[in-house]
C-alpha cells in the first residue's frame, strides 16, 4: 500500500470522536468524584479513593472479557451494546445512592468503557494503512490527549460554579453523542477468531494466558504499571491538595497545561524515538516525572503548581506515549489487537488500583509527602525499566545502528 494511502478518512475521524468523548467523560468523572463522594455521601478519604479507581477497575475487566463478545456478536454489535450501556450508567449518577451503591455504578460504567475502547481500538488498529499504521496510532492517541486536557479543565471549573449534578448531566449527554456517532461508523469485515472445531484443527490452541494477555507486550505494560500507579495520586487527589494550599482556581487549569506540554512534546519525541530509540525518551521522561512530583510536594504558588502539571505531561505523557508504541511494535500483525488491550489493562490497573491505596496511605502521612515519596518511586522505576526493557532495547539500537 502506498505511503499516500488516506488516513483522515470518514470512519478514523468517527472512532477517534468517540475515543476522544470516552476519555473525556471518564476525566471528567474521575477528578469530581473523589470530592463527591466525601461531601455528598460521608465517604472516606479512602473508600473515595476506591470510588475514583473501581471505574478504571471495571474498564480492565471489559478489556479483558471483550473477546468473548467479539467473537459471539461481533465488532459493531459489541461497540453499540458498550455504549448503550455507558449511556445508561451514566443516568445513574443522578439517582441518589449510597457508597456501596456508587460503588457498583462506577464498577460498570467501566466496564462498558473498557469494552467499547477496546473495540474501538482494534478497529482503528484495523481500518489504517499498513504503511502508515505508526502514524495513524499517533493522531488516534492525540484524541485522548485532549480529553486528558479538557475533561479535568471542566471538571473543576464545573464543581466550582455550577455544582456535581451539572457535570453528570454533561456526561450523560456526551455519552449519548457517543451512541449516535458509533451508529454512523461503517465497520468493515475483520476477522474473527475460529468459532468451530473444524476450522481449529490445523490450528495451535493458544494457551489461557494468551487469550488475554499478548507476553512479547508484558515487560514494558509492567513498567506502564508502575508509573501509573505513581501518577494516579495526581489524578485523584489533586483537587484535595490544591484546597489544602489554597490553589483550586489555578488547579482547574492544571491538566489543561498537561495537556498543552504532551502537544508540544509529541511532534519532537516521536521522530527521535524513530530515529535513536525509546530509551532515549523514556530515561529522561522519569526524571522530568520525579522532578515534577517532588516540585509538586513543595508547590505554594500558582506558578509552581502549572510548572509541575507541563513537567509531568513532558514527563508521564512522554512514558505512556513510548509505553504504547513499544507494546504496539511488539506483537505481530495478528496479535496487534491483544498488544494494545495488554497496555490498557496494566495501565488501567495503576490508574485503578493506586487511588485505592494511596487513600489508605493518605490517613498516615499528608498529600506533599504521598508526591515526595512518588518521586522516589519513579526513580527506581528507572532500574526496573532497565532490568525489564531498556538494556535489551540498547542493544536491539546498537545492533541496528
Amino acid at each position: 500500500m502506498s505511503d499516500n494511502a488516506p488516513l483522515w478518512t470518514r470512519n478514523f475521524i468517527l472512532v477517534s470522536s468517540i475515543n476522544f468523548q470516552l476519555v473525556l467523560t471518564f476525566y471528567l468523572l474521575v477528578v469530581v468524584i473523589v470530592g463527591y463522594a466525601v461531601a455528598e455521601l460521608g465517604a472516606t478519604t479512602a473508600q473515595a479513593g476506591l470510588v475514583s479507581g473501581l471505574f478504571i477497575v471495571g474498564t480492565l475487566i471489559g478489556r479483558l472479557l471483550v473477546g468473548k463478545f467479539l467473537e459471539r456478536f461481533g465488532h459493531k454489535t459489541t461497540m453499540i451494546v458498550g455504549l448503550i450501556g455507558f449511556l445508561i450508567f451514566s443516568g445513574f449518577y443522578f439517582i441518589p445512592l449510597n457508597v456501596a451503591a456508587l460503588l457498583g455504578v462506577r464498577f460498570m460504567h467501566g466496564f462498558m468503557m473498557g469494552m467499547a475502547s477496546t473495540v474501538l481500538g482494534t478497529i482503528i488498529a484495523q481500518i489504517l494503512p499498513p504503511t502508515r499504521r505508526g502514524e495513524g496510532i499517533g493522531y488516534y492517541s492525540m484524541s485522548s490527549t485532549l480529553g486528558t486536557a479538557i475533561g479535568p479543565f471542566l471538571a473543576i471549573w464545573m464543581m466550582l460554579h455550577v455544582g456535581y449534578n451539572a457535570i453528570f448531566a454533561l456526561s450523560t449527554f456526551i455519552a449519548m453523542c457517543c451512541l449516535i456517532v458509533a451508529l454512523m461508523i461503517q465497520v468493515p469485515n475483520l476477522p474473527q477468531h475460529p468459532k468451530t472445531v473444524e476450522t481449529q484443527v490445523s490450528v495451535k490452541k493458544p494457551s489461557f494466558i494468551s487469550q488475554f494477555i499478548e507476553m512479547k507486550a508484558l515487560p514494558i505494560s509492567i513498567i506502564m504499571l508502575l508509573a501509573s500507579i505513581c501518577y494516579s495520586g495526581v489524578l485523584s487527589f489533586i483537587n484535595f491538595y490544591a484546597k489544602e494550599i489554597d490553589l483550586v482556581e489555578t488547579a482547574s487549569f492544571f491538566f489543561l497545561m498537561y495537556a498543552i506540554a504532551i502537544l508540544i512534546s509529541r511532534p519532537f519525541t516521536g521522530p527521535l524515538m524513530d530515529r535513536k530509540g525509546e530509551n532515549i525518551i523514556m530515561y529522561p521522561a522519569f526524571i522530568i516525572m520525579a522532578i515534577a512530583l517532588i516540585l509538586l510536594s513543595q508547590a505554594h504558588s500558582s506558578f509552581m503548581l502549572l510548572l509541575c502539571a507541563g513537567l509531568l505531561g513532558f514527563g508521564y505523557g512522554n512514558i505512556q506515549s513510548v509505553c504504547q508504541t513499544v507494546a504496539v511494535k511488539s506483537a505481530n500483525i495478528e496479535r496487534m489487537g491483544f498488544a494494545t488491550s495488554t497496555f490498557f489493562i496494566f495501565l488501567d490497573a495503576g490508574l485503578g488500583f493506586g487511588p485505592y491505596f494511596i487513600g489508605q496511605a493518605l490517613g498516615y502521612i499528608s498529600y506533599s509527602q504521598l508526591y515526595f515519596y512518588s518521586a522516589m518511586a519513579v526513580l527506581a522505576c528507572i532500574v526496573i525499566y532497565f532490568l525489564l526493557h531498556g538494556r535489551t532495547a540498547s542493544k536491539r539500537q546498537q545492533a541496528s545502528a
